[in-house]
């Protein structure tokens, strides 16, 4: 942990060499994600509901996901840059290091200009909770914390799917965005909107629908049981970061450098 913020700290101080560039970068992270919110909006302008939920039920949704993409593209962007590391076959010097693989890629990049999303997720957090229906507690306060923390171990381990690929691909492959861009977009909504296969695959496969959707229908009261049992269910989202690294290390154990 001490080597990782030592990365951080380094990666962080040639962020802001350029001051302008990047407050105009996170002005702009702020900005491109509103177009998604201002869609939800628009979208709930017209229906008002959708399968029984609210715009701001929704909005809820939408911005526990947001948050937890912004944080995970920003501590894990080295697996999400880690095609690049492969084809100049900047990951032999990591092999050769005495220290983990995990540790070095995740330092090898840092994106504190996704602080942006990060904003605007909070914003739309913010207006969610305000427009909500919700007798909070502190069991309830932990759930929704917990959804995010869930959430962004869930997004870190499909970066890291996403960069093992790439020991046999070489080259990042734009199909693999659809396990990232494309999971957020699905995730965002409540998952009873889809037809039953979406469902199933974002519970039981990629476990969104513990970390998100089961989650959040007991902050609303929405269904019986003991709520301290779903305020503990989206960290599965820290268990399927397990099976991520088993296909991590056996990806190493077929690594061929390119000899760049």
């Amino acid at each position: 942990m001490r080597l990782y913020c030592k990365y951080i700290a380094l990666l962080l101080k040639s962020q802001l060499q350029y001051k302008a560039s990047f407050i105009m970068t996170i002005f702009t992270q702020f900005l491109t994600p509103f177009t998604a919110f201002a869609g939800i909006y628009l979208l709930f302008e017209r229906f008002g509901s959708i399968d029984g939920w609210n715009v701001y039920e929704v909005f809820l949704c939408f911005a526990v996901i947001g948050a937890s993409f912004a944080i995970s593209t920003c501590f894990a962007r080295g697996f999400d840059s880690f095609p690049d590391m492969v084809k100049n076959a900047g990951f032999d010097r990591v092999l050769v290091r005495p220290r983990g693989t995990i540790i070095q890629v995740l330092g090898s990049g840092f994106d504190i200009k996704r602080l942006g999303h990060l904003i605007q997720a909070v914003i739309v957090l913010i207006i969610a909770i305000s427009g909500v229906n919700i007798l909070w507690s502190m069991i309830k306060v932990l759930t929704l914390i917990n959804m995010i923390i869930g959430g962004t171990c869930i997004f870190a381990g499909i970066y890291m799917l996403q960069a093992t690929f790439s020991f046999w691909t070489i080259e990042g492959l734009e199909v693999a965005n659809i396990l990232t861009h494309g999971v957020k977009e699905y995730a965002s909504y409540p998952l009873s909107i889809f037809p039953k296969w979406i469902t199933y695959f974002f519970t039981f496969i990629i476990p969104f629908g513990c970390v998100n959707y089961l989650p959040l229908q007991s902050l609303l009261d929405r269904i019986d049981g003991n709520q301290a049992v779903y305020m503990l269910l989206p960290l599965l989202g820290i268990v399927f970061i397990f099976p991520c690294l088993i296909l991590w290390r056996f990806g190493i154990k077929h690594y061929r450098s390119t000899g760049s």
